[in-house]
């Protein structure tokens, strides 16, 4: 079986947290709501929009979640046509353990609660395309920590679950990890802490890009 190391985005290969905790609260403005508070944002970063928003207000009906996800989305393609998005950094030593991973034989996928258009973005920007054999986005699934996503990579990559390797940032994809059987691998540096993602299952958890292929390796 073909071994598949799948990242999640945002929080783990991008530091993406300033523009989507604008367009929260941008959207929530429009809705002439209180905005949550930025901490309570950056915790459901990893979600699907409409999961993600139900956790921010839970006291909502599902309609208004569902509008709330649409003014985000208008939000955050407004600050995109306008050149007002701040940059969304690749995490230090993230593009040097891809390619190490790379070159080691690793197949490379994305499991992200991102649509299909904002990743090809991000990707497209930090000149990374190339390197994914599998993308799987909330267009095609079910929310984290659904198993769906991993399912579907694996399928794609021809791996199997003891081959593969989720790694993220937050309990969601920790979870998501051993729902599908998988290697669950959290990273520090992203917006959940060290402690929840071994709450949630992580087997590792990577205190710096540099370290993670040799942790791969050793799984």
């Amino acid at each position: 079986m073909n071994r598949l190391a799948l990242f999640d985005c945002d929080g783990t290969l991008v530091d993406s947290q300033a523009n989507i905790c604008r367009a929260m609260e941008d959207c929530f403005a429009t809705a002439r709501l209180d905005p949550p508070p930025r901490e309570a944002i950056r915790r459901i970063v990893g979600l699907s929009l409409v999961p993600a928003i139900a956790q921010l207000l839970p006291e909502a009906e599902a309609r208004q979640h569902a509008l709330l996800a649409e003014d985000y989305k208008r939000a955050f393609h407004a600050m995109r046509s306008n050149g007002a998005l701040d940059p969304e950094p690749l995490f230090d030593g993230v593009a040097d353990a891809i390619e190490t991973l790379d070159a080691n034989g690793w197949l490379l996928g994305i499991a992200t609660g991102k649509s299909d258009r904002g990743l090809a973005l991000i990707l497209e920007h930090h000149g990374l395309a190339h390197r994914f054999v599998t993308l799987q986005t909330a267009d095609r699934h079910p929310s984290k920590p659904h198993p769906s996503m991993i399912e579907a990579a694996m399928a794609e990559a021809g791996a199997s679950p003891e081959s593969t390797a989720m790694i993220g940032d937050t309990s969601f994809d920790m979870a998501m990890a051993r729902a599908a059987g998988a290697h669950a691998v959290g990273v520090a540096w992203g917006y959940h802490t060290m402690h929840e993602l071994r709450e949630a299952g992580a087997g590792h958890v990577v205190e710096h890009a540099a370290a993670l292929p040799a942790h791969l390796e050793a799984l």
